[in-house]
């Protein structure tokens, strides 16, 4: 899971998550929803979006982790073999710093439901409240604490 592109703060520029050729499809259909990083520092954040292929990886959580955290059932859930498999590919670089980043696959435009649902809620507590103070406008009633 890799960031590419010309500089973050390049206008138009859009990051994109990289995973190996053999792990897509399982991210794809939903299978591999976790990776394990070594970074320097975070390269994604949490509910950012990020291109893959066609679609999108929308983060869900971003979590520090130590290799002895690393278990075979993580190295499966992430589409791995077995830990060792999951840590030679993970330790590629020079980062000093382990993250479990778990995410869900957007399709080529799909919608995330998470934001609409949050987005939604929003809006009518929104109105809730808007609605609330013309009622005690309109009553004269004081406003609650």
């Amino acid at each position: 899971m890799q960031l590419r592109g010309p500089g973050r703060h390049t206008p138009g520029w859009e990051s994109k998550m990289l995973f190996t050729k053999r792990l897509r499809e399982g991210i794809r259909r939903g299978r591999i929803r976790c990776s394990v990083r070594i970074w320097t520092r975070p390269h994604v954040k949490v509910g950012g979006r990020y291109r893959m292929d066609e679609g999108h990886i929308v983060v869900d959580s971003l979590t520090p982790m130590a290799d002895t955290d690393v278990t075979d059932d993580l190295a499966r859930e992430s589409g791995f073999e077995n830990a060792d498999d999951l840590l030679r590919i993970a330790r590629h670089g020079s980062g000093d710093k382990m993250y479990l980043i778990r995410f869900h696959y957007l399709p080529p435009g799909g919608w995330d439901m998470a934001s609409v649902r949050d987005r939604s809620a929003a809006r009518l507590a929104a109105r809730a409240r808007s609605s609330r103070a013309r009622s005690r406008r309109d009553s004269g009633s004081p406003r609650d604490s």
